[in-house]
């Protein structure tokens, strides 16, 4: 199964969210992130959903969304011409023999610490999923008190397939 990243744009309206999850609970078809935000016309929210399936269950997750009152325009976000990224933050224990270490390998994947404490610290990081995880993998061997990712945001490159709504 290939994963599907889905760029959804929806009226900015209460329940929207609820009612796009809902359709993919009710087909059970997983989420393996969602994530929304209203766009530069605040009418406007743009939701971001990762999925895997083959392409009959794209083609159904596709139908269903279009059937959706509230929704205005769909896109597959195929990786070869879009932008994808996601956040992570981790919060790492660290003491003063280990943090050196810790920021060192931060650096290397350009992240940012955001904060120190005297027993841990939180790094924050952007970038692909292959990125986050090839981190994450760096800090085996650390204890990680806590974690938060955002799951995908992206968009496609370019301008051709840009919606304008009146």
């Amino acid at each position: 199964m290939d994963q599907i990243v889905l760029s959804i744009l929806v009226d900015n309206v209460p329940g929207i969210l609820t009612r796009i999850s809902g359709l993919f609970a009710r087909r059970s078809y997983n989420i393996e992130s969602i994530t929304a935000g209203v766009t530069a016309d605040p009418r406007i929210t743009r939701i971001t959903i990762v999925s895997r399936g083959d392409d009959l269950v794209l083609h159904q997750i596709m139908a269903q969304l279009e059937k959706q009152v509230d929704v205005k325009d769909i896109k597959v976000l195929d990786p070869n011409y879009s932008v994808v990224r996601e956040l992570l933050l981790v919060k790492v224990m660290a003491d003063e023999m280990n943090r050196s270490k810790l920021i060192e390998i931060a650096n290397i994947f350009r992240a940012k610490i955001v904060d120190v404490e005297t027993d841990c610290i939180i790094i924050e990081l952007t970038g692909t999923q292959a990125k986050l995880e090839a981190f994450l993998e760096m800090l085996t061997g650390y204890e990680i008190a806590e974690l938060a990712r955002t799951g995908l945001a992206g968009l496609s490159r370019g301008t051709k397939d840009v919606k304008y709504f009146d």
